[in-house]
């Protein structure tokens, strides 16, 4: 009979980060390959013509589902938080708006990249508000990541940003605003 073994040490990928780690990532990595698939479907179907008769169709489908599932919260809500909630959809009707418009007048990887941006201009906008300085280490990342979307964004050399990509370049602002107004809606805070 073999002698028992010792358990295999754990199988480490790049940078040292155990496997098991990169399997948590997965749902983020599904996220990612939806969100970015939608960008493709809504360049697929949607025209100028079309833009709102698709956002219509998308929410139409959505909406009664999310009402049945919150309809136990939605009766809970005061007036004031219906108030907050309107504001900010009334900003995301805005968002999805300028990202549809976009996507159909710049290509669906310009508009994925361009949108990502929101990622570097919440974190500028909040430093903003909230009157604190960004680390330098932020701020170098932030250069080279705005630097690699727009070498990502260029087709065959520079060029001006078309319609589109201007039009995604606000709704990623208007994402950013979305962002800090829903944290600094007092009324939405407290609603489930």
């Amino acid at each position: 009979m073999a002698a028992p073994s010792a358990p295999a040490p754990a199988v480490t990928v790049p940078f040292g980060t155990p496997r098991r780690a990169w399997l948590t990532d997965l749902p983020l990595l599904l996220v990612a390959v939806f969100w970015g698939g939608s960008y493709l479907a809504a360049k697929g179907i949607t025209t100028s013509h079309t833009v709102v008769a698709v956002l219509v169709l998308r929410f139409a489908l959505v909406v009664p589902v999310l009402v049945a599932a919150g309809w136990k919260g939605l009766r809970a809500l005061t007036g004031a938080q219906w108030r907050g909630a309107g504001l900010l959809g009334l900003i995301l009707a805005g968002i999805f708006l300028l990202e549809t418009y976009g996507v159909v007048h710049t290509s669906a990887t310009n508009a994925g990249l361009i949108i990502s941006l929101t990622m570097i201009f919440t974190p500028l906008a909040e430093a903003a508000v909230t009157r604190t300085a960004p680390s330098r280490g932020f701020l170098g990342a932030a250069a080279l990541s705005v630097g690699g979307v727009v070498l990502l964004t260029q087709g065959a050399g520079f060029t001006a940003p078309s319609l589109g990509d201007l039009l995604i370049l606000l709704a990623a602002l208007a994402r950013t605003v979305h962002v800090l107004a829903m944290a600094g809606t007092k009324a939405v805070k407290s609603a489930d």
